[in-house]
């Protein structure tokens, strides 16, 4: 595998998410106005109440509170200027979760390959949920991390709720013009498997 078919996946996950996001503004058009707080207002105060754990010098995240938001992808513009910096969508992101960029955290999740060199997987994703990988679940941008190793790889584990090492970038990625991820680890080490 290579870095095309990396970006390949990302760039599938990231239209997937854009049609889940349509489909369901065109289901809602009808709807109820909605209640006073919102589920995702209710993790977003939560947040601010609890901050993250902080275990060996990596803040200890989840994607309870990486993807415990609102975040929905701007459309893709095919006739747009390719030298003009597309909409990213970064407003949405929470000033609490933006705050976490730059800092070395622990996140827990499932890894789905995406390069392996001799044997250990160099690129992955890490996702909340399994199903992304056997069921065709369809993820929001903001319950996947793309992640690249600095050095070497780890061992293929998936199925498995596994802790990643890295420092954490936050803002969006664009690959051939399609928004592929918000969240991106420049993964230092795996941990063990959780429960």
């Amino acid at each position: 595998m290579n870095t095309r078919r990396l970006s390949f996946i990302v760039a599938i996950l990231a239209v997937l998410s854009l049609a889940r996001t349509a489909s369901s503004a065109d289901n809602s058009a009808g709807a109820a106005p909605a209640p006073a707080a919102t589920p995702v207002q209710t993790v977003i105060k939560e947040m601010a109440k609890s901050p993250p754990e902080v275990v060996d010098g990596y803040l200890k995240l989840g994607f309870d509170r990486l993807g415990g938001y609102a975040f929905i992808p701007p459309p893709f513009d095919p006739a747009a200027d390719p030298k003009v910096t597309p909409p990213t969508g970064e407003q949405q992101i929470p000033a609490e979760v933006k705050s976490w960029s730059g800092r070395k955290v622990m996140v827990t999740g499932y890894m789905m390959p995406v390069k392996m060199e001799k044997g250990l997987v160099t690129e992955f994703l890490i996702l909340k949920d399994p199903a992304v990988c056997c069921f065709g679940a369809v993820p929001n941008m903001n319950e996947w991390i793309v992640v690249k190793m600095k050095q070497g790889g780890v061992l293929p584990m998936m199925d498995l709720p596994i802790a990643f090492f890295g420092q954490l970038k936050i803002g969006a990625m664009f690959e051939n013009g399609y928004m592929s991820g918000i969240y991106f680890l420049e993964g230092e080490k795996m941990g063990d498997v959780q429960n």
